[in-house]
């Protein structure tokens, strides 16, 4: 395996899930079906599905001293994730409601409220041996569950470097022109790049308008805008071509929670082994394919063993991207 190595800068948090043949509405009480907990935020969980694939990667973030905090990073070490730059002295670890409606078509959807905890209390002083550790780093990931001051400073800090930058822009905020010029790689949903170029996601019938609206942000400067479109699939968009990537067909849904994560885990697996476009897209929508198929954030994420037997089953026989990833078992 090519050994380049990835520093994630992000969140933890402990979901709290529960399932339920339907959402309450207001001022109503129903009767749940499951409750269990689950290590997840968005950063710990792209950071394991990383390690779960093979890669050396390295997360810092912050967490409290309790049990929840135990738990989180426990669970990111088991996967192969260096965790020894996490912060464990914040008031308490995040936490994350998720209530899962568990339809009878099996279309299941979600909705989460997230309490930041620590997440938010990472400061300059936590970082302030960021300078001298990017540079042993091939790649910096963030997303948008900390300080947005922290990660537009360690994303300068890492650019100077040489290292390359990506970014998930969830939960969604409006970035500065300034900062996309500082990223390599921005993977939005389809829903955050209509709130980045300020359109509707529903405005999103054709992959051609899906592109037009990638393109505003990389003539804003970022080269690589890939847009993850769920039942509809991936596109990777830059200044001179695009491809796009149809969704798997048929793939009932326990629980999407950590699926757009999981695609970005497995999408930098992709660029640390220099996989093709196209099959950097066919990959990741397989591991998010395999994560909605099962419960949970962290409990949904999946080897390379695993992700392998699944392409199998949906690749032609000897194709490239079975090829390579035999390369790399």
């Amino acid at each position: 395996m090519n050994r380049k190595k990835v520093f994630v800068l992000g969140s933890f948090v402990m979901d709290l899930i529960v399932n339920a043949k339907r959402f309450p509405d207001r001022g109503e009480t129903v009767l749940g079906e499951t409750f269990s907990t689950a290590p997840g935020g968005k950063g710990a969980n792209q950071a394991v599905q990383m390690g779960l694939l093979g890669l050396d990667v390295a997360m810092q973030g912050k967490v409290g001293n309790d049990d929840f905090g135990r738990v989180l990073v426990e669970s990111a070490e088991a996967a192969g994730v260096d965790v020894s730059r996490v912060g464990r002295d914040g008031s308490f670890s995040a936490v994350g409601n998720v209530q899962i409606e568990t339809r009878e078509d099996g279309s299941n959807e979600n909705r989460i409220i997230v309490v930041p905890g620590a997440n938010l209390e990472i400061s300059a002083k936590d970082v302030e041996n960021f300078k001298e550790e990017i540079k042993n780093f091939d790649y910096l990931v963030q997303q948008q569950e900390i300080p947005l001051d922290i990660n537009r400073e360690t994303r300068k800090i890492a650019f100077e470097q040489g290292v390359e930058i990506l970014l998930n822009p969830a939960p969604s905020y409006l970035l500065e022109d300034e900062d996309y010029k500082y990223i390599s790689y921005l993977v939005p949903n389809e829903h955050e790049l209509a709130e980045l170029t300020g359109a509707k996601s529903e405005d999103f019938n054709d992959i051609e308008t899906v592109v037009e609206h990638a393109r505003q942000l990389i003539n804003k400067g970022c080269p690589n805008v890939i847009v993850t479109l769920g039942s509809k699939g991936s596109c990777w968009v830059t200044a001179d071509d695009y491809v796009y990537v149809e969704a798997l067909k048929n793939v009932k849904s326990i629980d999407p929670t950590a699926a757009g994560d999981s695609f970005i885990g497995a999408f930098v697996f992709t660029l640390a082994n220099d996989f093709e476009k196209a099959e950097c897209l066919r990959f990741s929508n397989y591991v998010g394919a395999l994560t909605v198929s099962k419960a949970g954030a962290q409990t949904s994420l999946s080897k390379l063993q695993e992700v392998y037997e699944y392409a199998k089953e949906h690749e032609e026989e000897n194709s490239s991207l079975l090829r390579k990833i035999e390369s790399i078992l």
